[in-house]
């Protein structure tokens, strides 16, 4: 009997135990999913301290992410909060595109027309405050060898596979890597930050930092770039391919999808649809630009008003100072008027200061780099200052305010400055279709702030927007519709008012990096739809102060979460 009993008791417990393993939930704890995501390293950072790019790396990583995704699959988001829902959403995100990173072989692609792997090595230049960032510099400096030895492994199986950039947008290119190749180590802009050494190191310490930093620079550097030089010229440039859309390389239709998906956040949209979307906008954009001409009682065409803003003198600084000083006025009115649309303001501040030198050619008209919230450094505005012919005034306002404020710092800045209940990896996050739609929201925004004082400054509003509405039909052009260079020049030219300078920049940016481009206004059109249906709803309830601090309180987020927090904000006012 006792037997029997302990037989029994044990087919029990077997039977038992296989049914808790099959109810039971991975894990149950969001947190513990979020943490180990976000301890994950991957790769030792002091062997490697410019990143991993081999291929086994990625293919480990995507190995990682379908695990973190298997585990959140048994999260029960029913039980979670609205800021756990959001992180869960946002984790599931990530993890699919670091999966699709990994399968459409994105790591052997890492150029674009303005950039690429050694050209991003400039961002590691930056002031050295103590000893330690000191020897880290150096460590990042000796690692420059290794760094390139890796690219050019991806980059040559990116040519046997037919996945290179077309030779098209590589006109120019050499000044990403011939100004870093110089006679003397201190003329090196990557020595630069060795003349000005943290005042607390000791002469001993100074000396030794100095005989190292030369040959830094003079064996792991400039030879380095040297070779670049030579891998381009000769090997990359001659093997391109000269088909311009992705569509036209291996698997790329479905690569370009994938972009669109990725890039507006969302599954909802076709290449036609986007493409259908841009020619309405460019339309609609259109009457409300000839409305300014109108009113200005301007005598010619179109295109000849266009020509008159790229050629007349009252639209161009004369120097580089003036520009800078300019761009520095604006954005100091737009700092006064944040109070009357904004609860909440972030503590970093920014700067106003020059594209470095060694990237301006082929660099677009400025750019927000922002910095950590624990960093000392401010967040910079870049103004382009390269070129001045090209660089227009009357665009310059709406280019300060979806650079600086109320557009990337202020929203970058508050990303990063959230409270504990948000995870790391959420305020480190960047979704352009959020990022980018705010920041030319910020450009209609300004229109309120009173930041056009000119017919003319409306116009470079309206031509920034008709930009980005031209990005959604050129963009699908060349990606899906088979689209020249010539083609896209010509209808940009068509219906903007940019320079012919940055036309071709932005055509050979465009080509160079599929659906970016879409992100901009597909992610404005949202904002922008999700406020009138506020104001509509709302009637004499809505706060535009309130409005913002719905749409920004939670950090990035996707199109579709925005959606969800605004109309739940909309009908919690509505029932109060």
């Amino acid at each position: 009997m006792k037997h029997y009993t302990i037989i029994s008791l044990m087919i029990l417990l077997l039977i038992f135990g296989c049914e808790k393993e099959k109810s039971t939930p991975i894990t149950k704890d969001l947190t513990q999913i979020i943490n180990s995501y976000q301890d994950h390293e991957g790769y030792d950072k002091n062997a490697y301290p410019l990143g991993l790019f081999t291929k086994d790396y990625y293919k480990s990583e995507a190995e990682f992410a379908k695990t973190k995704l298997e585990e959140l699959s048994h999260i029960n988001f029913d039980e979670l909060n609205e800021t756990e829902q959001i992180s869960a959403e946002l984790l599931k995100f990530v993890l699919e595109d670091q999966i699709h990173f990994y399968e459409f072989e994105q790591y052997l692609n890492p150029l674009l027309s303005d950039t690429g792997f050694h050209s991003n090595l400039t961002y590691e230049v930056r002031p050295l405050n103590d000893y330690t960032q000191v020897k880290n510099y150096l460590n990042t400096l000796n690692a420059i060898p290794e760094f390139v030895d890796q690219h050019f492994d991806n980059l040559r199986e990116g040519l046997e596979k037919g996945v290179s950039q077309p030779l098209v947008i590589f006109k120019g290119y050499e000044s990403t890597y011939d100004t870093n190749i110089v006679e003397d180590f201190e003329d090196s802009h990557y020595y630069s930050p060795f003349k000005n050494l943290p005042s607390d190191i000791t002469q001993a310490q100074k000396d030794s930092v100095l005989i190292a930093a030369q040959i830094s620079i003079e064996k792991h550097v400039i030879p380095q770039f040297k070779r670049i030089k030579t891998f381009f010229e000769t090997e990359y440039f001659p093997k391109t391919r000269t088909t311009l859309g992705v569509s036209e390389t291996p698997n790329g239709k479905a690569y370009y999808q994938n972009r669109i998906n990725f890039y507006t956040t969302s599954e909802a949209y076709t290449a036609e649809d986007i493409h259908q979307i841009g020619l309405s906008e460019v339309a609609r954009i259109k009457a409300e630009m000839e409305q300014i001409i109108s009113d200005l009682n301007f005598k010619g065409s179109f295109a000849d008003f266009f020509h008159f803003l790229r050629t007349d003198e009252q639209f161009y600084a004369k120097t580089p100072e003036q520009l800078l000083m300019i761009a520095r006025d604006m954005a100091k009115r737009a700092d006064a008027q944040l109070p009357k649309f904004f609860k909440t303001l972030p503590r970093k501040p920014y700067g106003v200061a020059p594209v470095p030198d060694a990237i301006a050619p082929k660099y677009t008209s400025g750019r927000y780099v922002g910095t950590t919230k624990e960093s000392t450094e401010p967040g910079y505005y870049w103004v382009n200052t390269y070129d001045l012919p090209s660089r227009t005034l009357y665009t310059l306002p709406a280019l300060t305010v979806h650079e600086a404020v109320p557009g990337h710092h202020l929203q970058g800045s508050l990303n990063n400055e959230l409270g504990d209940s948000i995870p790391q990896f959420r305020k480190n996050l960047y979704l352009s279709a959020y990022g980018e739609g705010w920041g030319l929201y910020s450009e209609f925004l300004a229109n309120e702030m009173g930041m056009y004082t000119t017919p003319y400054e409306e116009f470079g509003k309206l031509t920034y927007e008709m930009w980005r509405a031209c990005r959604l039909v050129v963009d699908t052009g060349i990606h899906a519709k088979g689209w020249t260079r010539d083609q896209v020049v010509t209808y940009m030219a068509s219906n903007t008012a940019l320079s012919l300078h940055e036309i071709n920049t932005e055509t050979d940016r465009y080509i160079s990096w599929p659906g970016q481009a879409l992100s901009y206004k597909i992610g404005e059109l949202k904002i922008r739809e999700l406020r009138q249906k506020a104001e509509k709803e709302l009637g004499t309830k809505f706060d535009i102060r309130a409005f913002h601090e719905i749409v920004l309180e939670q950090g990035t987020v996707t199109l579709s979460i925005l959606e969800r927090r605004v109309n739940n904000y909309i009908d919690r006012l509505k029932n109060e």
